[in-house]
């Protein structure tokens, strides 16, 4: 990759790279998140709530990530507090911030087809996770999110935060009952 197409001079091309989050965002892609050395994550202990797949340099089952509710857990936990179209008033949703789910996968697309139980499907752009503070939340008000309750995992924007999410085009992004990542 070039320096002038990351946004550094010719002088720093030969020096490490340091990208700042304007810069990450710039090249479309998580391929430059990579701080966790490739190769594998361990194995999770209980049951697999969530496989990432596809463009990934890193794994624990083969090709694919997979995670169990511990494993998001020591990703850290983000918290937001926002109304959707799907609850009355604003609630609490908990759980790692996508783009962090995304680099311990080593995530190296520019697209995020996120499949629910149900087999929605819905493709998101992984610039998202590196625009926005989206949660895949693992609890709804201090409470795990039971699958009749768009649980396991539910993927959620800051629409409060940002009024240019609340849109359809966002609320559809919203993917519950998450069951896996395929990066693209």
């Amino acid at each position: 990759m070039g320096a002038a197409r990351i946004g550094l001079n010719p002088a720093q091309a030969d020096q490490p790279m340091k990208l700042n989050r304007r810069q990450i965002f710039a090249t479309g892609s998580l391929a430059l998140l990579g701080s966790m050395p490739a190769g594998a994550l361990d194995r999770p202990a209980s049951a697999v709530v969530l496989s990432v797949r596809g463009k990934v340099s890193r794994s624990n089952d083969g090709d694919a990530v997979q995670f169990d509710m511990p494993m998001l857990e020591r990703l850290g936990q983000r918290s937001l507090t926002t109304r959707t179209p799907w609850y009355d008033g604003p609630r609490k949703f908990t759980g790692p911030l996508l783009r962090d789910v995304l680099q311990a996968a080593g995530a190296q697309g520019t697209t995020i087809r996120a499949a629910a139980l149900n087999d929605y499907k819905v493709d998101i752009p992984v610039a998202d996770a590196q625009r926005f503070d989206v949660v895949m939340a693992r609890l709804i008000d201090d409470q795990p999110i039971p699958v009749r309750a768009k649980g396991p995992l539910f993927i959620i924007y800051p629409f409060d935060d940002r009024a240019e999410l609340r849109v359809p085009q966002y609320f559809s992004r919203c993917a519950w009952q998450l069951r896996t990542l395929e990066i693209l």
